[in-house]
């Protein structure tokens, strides 16, 4: 069953995002290890670097997730959460759907992510959309408690 959402950039320090993360981090904590725990705090994701993408339903913050932007073409998923009232209804995946479209229209060439090893559901929401399963991206460690995806956006071309 698919929910249609209001979907738009917001900022991450505002009260609705301020709750929305808390939740995920209340989430994720019991499931991974400080160590290979990789967040961005509301304060993290407020910049130019970061955009926040907000599923509101009925005017009600319901999931989130976030493009954050490094060097050489390549954005970053971050913070995808979904309440647990609103699961199972395609949220996620169209808050994921956003963000790659963004990214695209940015020019980015490759999306990459990193998620704990307790997260099928994530993990499905991420390979429904043409992501797959890759090596350690970016600065992260190589750690049996993450998981990492790739998704490339630009085929390379030669001249």
């Amino acid at each position: 069953m698919t929910s249609l959402a209001d979907i738009t950039i917001e900022t991450p320090l505002s009260d609705d995002m301020r709750v929305l993360i808390a939740e995920l981090n209340d989430v994720l904590s019991p499931l991974t290890p400080e160590e290979f725990s990789f967040r961005m705090s509301p304060e993290e994701m407020d910049g130019e670097a970061t955009s926040v993408f907000v599923a509101r339903v009925n005017g009600e913050a319901v999931a989130c997730g976030a493009l954050h932007r490094h060097a050489d073409g390549i954005g970053e998923v971050k913070r995808m959460y979904t309440r647990p009232a609103s699961q199972k209804k395609g949220l996620g995946g169209q808050v994921l759907t956003r963000i790659i479209a963004q990214a695209m229209q940015e020019g980015l060439r490759q999306l990459v992510l990193e998620t704990g090893t307790e997260h099928a559901a994530a993990w499905r929401t991420y390979e429904k959309a043409g992501f797959t399963r890759c090596g350690p991206v970016l600065d992260y460690p190589d750690s049996p408690h993450c998981i990492f995806y790739s998704l490339p956006l630009l085929a390379e071309t030669e001249i």
